[in-house]
């Protein structure tokens, strides 16, 4: 695995970078094959918690996990715990669509994950309300005044600017964010 640990708003001590190592080497075990793509690691302050930001490409598949405590070491324990469940979870996918393909090489070893798979890995995906409503045009300012308003954490408007349909959000530290369709 090759990394790239970078820091905001503190230093990556030694230490802190063999920790970060150490720890998601560990995940190396569960690919049948050295990981040759660069596992990017951020570590931050924000609002006085440790944050871990890790994101792992694959063939086919991103694995991006983010933790926050009041310990920089358990923000990097949890964020190593997260992975492993979403690689657990990408696994069984994988699986599962093979055996009904029939055939293809696996991504991940399969004895390193049968010895932890968990009761709750055919995760159910139960959808419990549909909302249908018209959408009014409006500039981005207006739709984050409409969010504020209804209390939620994103809303959905047709933009007046581009007549597509756009998604603002409120971003953790506080700002706004604005999700538009690839053209």
């Amino acid at each position: 695995m090759k990394f790239s640990i970078r820091g905001v708003q503190l230093e990556v001590t030694e230490a802190l970078r063999d920790y970060v190592e150490k720890k998601l080497t560990r995940l190396e075990r569960y690919f049948d094959a050295p990981l040759i793509s660069e596992v990017s690691v951020t570590l931050s302050v924000i609002k006085g918690l440790q944050t871990v930001e890790v994101t792992i490409p694959l063939a086919g598949a991103v694995l991006r996990a983010e933790d926050k405590n009041n310990d920089m070491y358990a923000s990097i324990d949890l964020v190593v715990d997260k992975l492993e469940r979403q690689i657990r979870k990408h696994k069984t996918k994988a699986n599962r669509k093979i055996r009904q393909e029939g055939g293809k090489r696996d991504l991940f070893k399969v004895d390193a994950i049968a010895a932890t798979v968990y009761a709750d890995e055919e995760e159910e995906f139960e959808l419990v309300r549909t909302k249908r409503f018209a959408l009014k045009p409006m500039d981005v300012e207006e739709a984050i005044l409409q969010m504020n308003l209804v209390g939620h954490a994103f809303f959905v408007f047709a933009n007046m600017d581009s007549s597509e349909v756009n998604v603002v959000y409120k971003r953790e530290d506080g700002k706004y964010g604005l999700i538009e369709p690839a053209n």
